[in-house]
């Protein structure tokens, strides 16, 4: 089996290109950092949003509620007046 010698001179400039590289990704995951951050900052307005719009539902259904228990003790009233 043949087997290659490293010497240090070429050791040396393989940690430096691998060194290299790793920078390289870091500033490429920095990058992606950035864009979740900012993506993030977008979900957080949307969920406020969508919070709002449930206080809305809640609102109207209180609403609804109110409008047919009315109705149903108008109907009631109707009933027991023609009796």
């Amino acid at each position: 089996m043949y087997r290659m010698t490293w010497t240090d001179g070429r050791m040396d400039d393989f940690a430096k290109h691998v060194d290299e590289r790793f920078e390289f990704v870091d500033k490429r995951f920095d990058a992606v950092d950035k864009r979740f951050d900012a993506m993030e900052k977008r979900f957080e307005a949307i969920e406020r949003r969508l919070d709002n719009l449930d206080e809305r539902f809640a609102a109207l259904n209180r609403t609804l509620l109110v409008f047919h228990g009315g109705i149903m003790a108008a109907l009631i009233g109707l009933i027991a007046t023609q009796l």
